[in-house]
């Protein structure tokens, strides 16, 4: 196939990749470009043709990192491994949307196995119909003990996950009553697990999924609207057929994906921000039964995504994994990525530990004084660094440039690199002037490069994807 050459391409291929994966340098840009864009999303959202990141080579080439499996800093640095690596690069994201929905963490459980179980499950499943997930969710040894389903009985109920899935996990708040979570959380007694956590000794084994039948309200229920002796799969399907799921799932996918909306709290007073997108989301939900896969394609593949640029404030997450992408830095078998727990704590976000069920606030909620500081530093110390991959190739390309090397032209190029960086007038003016301090680009310039790129990663525009 032809290499997309023209800007518009590239700029469409860069903005896919930045929502759809963590970013992308300038070569694999280039590379995803020499297909038509439709392809690229069927690709992305077709993950299975893809090889997986063997993650487990950190384990191999550094035991330490295998044997010391409750250290939740050890697995998030080695999901950042894979968010930076992988070659399914919306399987890690789609993860991480659900992580943030369905939200479950270290803090109650202190069970570090059981939460790393609880991610692979979510990206095992994060494109698979509704039910499923839900499914797999409710059946899951961290939520369960999250949520106190272990302690919802047959003979005395505990409400908790009945409620959630309800209010947080799928359809908002409005759409059901009290009685609907009384009964939910009827269908779902019996559902809990073997293996007590976190308790030592036994904590450091992996919890399993049982169900107890003895447990088990089998009564008649009324939920929705609906009667007969449902159990949780009955909830679960129920649920997944309510156009309040549709939308609630939606407005959700176009926040994470498309552009911030309010946080979730205000949706049952707030009207999304482009209802006739949402719309367009509810229906390709409904056409397809809740199948996410098909919901998530027709998000990428429509005008309203392609169209919003720079709308979102990156997670710390996706902020640090970009520049870590950018830097050309961990593409081997290395160990280190573990360290950057820290650099996420300090922006704001501590993965397999969300602040409640209710997951993380986002958007412009991302950004204080503090937070701001730790992210333009994390960029400025990673990305102008010359030994880095990325930052060489940087230079390089620079320094390659046909004569003359334009201060126009070095400030193009550094923005290509930098994810095809979307610098408005006024950045790119304060760029291009900051450049013209020393005349053209020839001879000894590498200083003169790397002091353009900190000043490029500083600016606004970098903050937001």
């Amino acid at each position: 196939m032809v290499l997309a050459q023209t800007k518009t391409d590239l700029d469409l291929v860069a903005h896919l990749l930045r929502r759809a994966g963590f970013g992308a340098d300038r070569a694999e840009i280039e590379r995803y470009a020499q297909k038509s864009y439709d392809e690229i999303v069927d690709d992305l959202v077709n993950p299975e043709g893809f090889p997986e990141v063997e993650d487990d080579l950190l384990g191999r080439f550094y035991p330490h990192l295998a044997a010391n499996k409750d250290n939740g800093a050890v697995w998030n640095g080695r999901w950042l491994y894979r968010m930076v690596n992988t070659e399914r690069p919306l399987q890690e994201k789609m993860a991480l949307f659900w992580h943030g929905i369905l939200a479950t963490g270290w803090t109650k459980s202190e069970h570090t196995p059981s939460m790393v179980n609880h991610i692979q499950m979510l990206r095992d499943n994060c494109m698979a119909n509704f039910r499923t997930i839900l499914l797999e969710l409710s059946r899951d040894p961290a939520m369960i003990y999250w949520l106190d389903n272990n302690e919802n009985h047959g003979y005395s109920i505990n409400e908790n996950y009945g409620r959630e899935i309800l209010e947080l996990f799928s359809m908002g708040i409005g759409n059901y009553t009290e009685d609907d979570i009384k009964n939910a959380a009827r269908a779902f007694t019996g559902w809990t697990f073997k293996q007590p956590l976190p308790l030592y000794p036994f904590g450091h084994f992996e919890a399993e999924y049982i169900y107890r039948e003895d447990d088990h309200d089998a009564g008649e229920k009324e939920f929705l609207g609906h009667k007969g002796n449902f159990n949780g799969e009955d909830i679960i399907d129920i649920i997944a057929r309510q156009d309040a799921t549709a939308r609630f799932i939606a407005r959700h996918l176009y926040t994470f994906f498309v552009a911030d909306e309010p946080q979730v709290p205000a949706w049952s007073i707030q009207e999304p921000n482009d209802p006739e997108a949402i719309q367009i989301l509810v229906d390709a939900w409904m056409e397809s039964d809740a199948d996410i896969r098909h919901v998530v394609k027709t998000m990428l593949k429509s005008d309203f995504f392609k169209e919003a640029r720079m709308k979102r404030v990156k997670s710390p997450t996706n902020f640090v994994a970009n520049v870590l992408k950018i830097s050309g830095d961990y593409r081997d078998v290395d160990v280190g990525l573990e360290t950057f727990q820290g650099t996420l704590v300090a922006m704001g976000q501590t993965l397999m530990d969300p602040p409640s069920v209710e997951g993380w606030h986002t958007g412009k909620e991302w950004i204080d004084g503090g937070t701001l500081t730790e992210r333009v530093n994390f960029a400025v110390d990673t990305l102008s660094d010359p030994s880095k991959p990325g930052v060489r190739a940087m230079i390089d390309a620079v320094q390659d440039l046909d004569v003359p090397k334009t201060p126009e032209k070095v400030v193009d190029v550094v923005l290509e690199h930098l994810c095809r960086l979307d610098a408005d007038g006024e950045t790119k003016e304060a760029l291009v002037e900051h450049a013209y301090e020393g005349g053209d680009f020839d001879g000894d310039t590498e200083e003169r490069i790397l002091r353009l790129i900190t000043l490029a990663v500083s600016a606004r525009e970098f903050q937001f994807e």
